[in-house]
């Protein structure tokens, strides 16, 4: 099967479209991130009507890219998707991604192809490496001691999907959550890369000292995702304890929260300080705060496309509105002010999750 031509929307967006690199992709400045979907654990219910709406509403606005993974949601997420994308799949653009437990390249081609089928496609459009290939980050997926001791190379799993693209089921490889050293690593094996998958927003914003700067001269796009840090951004909670147990676990919070791993004091003072004063800047624009989060998080040309989840038309639409919200450089620059303590002190690791001693990136 030849490689498909480059992709290209098939209705105008009304957003701006960035080009990922020097791959031949561009996408749309917002897209939506596809975690909830199909409904589990981590996000609660999730209807099906509900999805239908949101990627019908979506692609009737342009907003044409859609990110899932087969762990979102044990494939429930990617059913979703396939199953609201039904007669309009050539309308969109899918991202999907592989556990690192998946990346030996004897499992590739399955999990791949177990993806598209869940999709209802015969390609994606993005197939990335999920995590690092490393035992800090395979064992949140396995207990097996055998992958464990001997997580897949990277050049075994990128070669196995490189195969998988010139047959045409993936149009663009990709990786997430790969900081520099692992980015030289991939970059290495020689296949053709089109993007990162990095965590960005107000309050993390740890890729701004090294990645950006790394993925643009290597010619790789940047995806946003945690672009409201999981609601702590999105102005809807006064106080952490407010958030569900299961949100307060990166580095932004104590080590001794249920379910941290990081161990570490957190900067929880620091990161109070500055979404209060956000709020003030946010109450004299007149702006939700999560208009203005999520616009500060676009604002930045070097990220390719920024993700955001929608659990119904109406967030959908409030995304929309925020992507379209227009942000003075004084405005942005008065935000990342605010948010340097929080920066210097959580610094250039990007996963917000593990201390530097046991994190899945570097």
């Amino acid at each position: 099967m030849p490689n498909p031509p480059p992709l290209v929307p098939s209705s105008p967006s009304p957003f701006p479209v960035r080009a990922c690199g020097t791959a031949a992709l561009k996408l749309p400045v917002l897209g939506v991130g596809c975690f909830s979907f199909g409904g589990g654990a981590y996000w609660g219910d999730q209807s099906q009507r509900d999805v239908d709406e949101v990627i019908a509403r979506a692609l009737d606005l342009g907003v044409n890219f859609f990110d899932t993974a087969e762990s979102y949601n044990s494939g429930a997420s990617e059913l979703a998707l396939g199953a609201a994308l039904k007669g309009r799949r050539d309308a969109a653009i899918i991202c999907t991604k592989i556990q690192p437990d998946h990346c030996y390249r004897a499992d590739v081609r399955r999990h791949c192809e177990a993806s598209l089928a869940r999709l209802g496609t015969d390609h994606v459009d993005i197939y990335m490496i999920h995590w690092p290939l490393n035992a800090n980050s395979l064992k949140h997926y396995t207990e097996d001691a055998a992958r464990l001791a001997q997580p897949p190379a990277i050049g075994e799993a990128l070669l196995a999907m490189d195969e998988l693209r010139r047959e045409g089921k993936i149009r663009h490889l990709g990786i997430s959550n790969f900081g520099v050293a692992q980015l030289a690593e991939a970059l290495a094996v020689g296949v053709p890369l089109a993007l990162n998958e990095l965590p960005y927003n107000l309050l993390a914003r740890a890729i701004e000292r090294e990645l950006l700067p790394a993925c643009a001269r290597a010619g790789l796009g940047v995806l946003g995702y945690f672009s409201l840090a999981q609601g702590l951004l999105s102005g809807k909670f006064s106080g952490f304890d407010e958030l569900p147990p299961i949100r307060v676990r990166t580095r932004h919070f104590r080590g001794d929260r249920p379910g941290s791993r990081h161990e570490g004091p957190g900067c929880e003072g620091e990161t109070l300080t500055a979404l209060n004063q956000l709020r003030t800047v946010a109450d004299r624009a007149g702006l939700p705060l999560g208009d203005l989060a999520l616009a500060w998080a676009i604002s930045n040309p070097a990220v390719t496309c920024t993700l955001v989840g929608a659990r119904n038309r109406a967030q959908l639409e409030a995304n929309v509105r925020s992507a379209q919200t227009p942000l003075s450089p004084a405005i942005r620059a008065e935000l990342s002010r605010i948010t340097d303590p929080v920066l210097e002190i959580l610094g250039a690791g990007t996963d917000y999750y593990q201390s530097a001693t046991n994190s899945r990136s570097w």
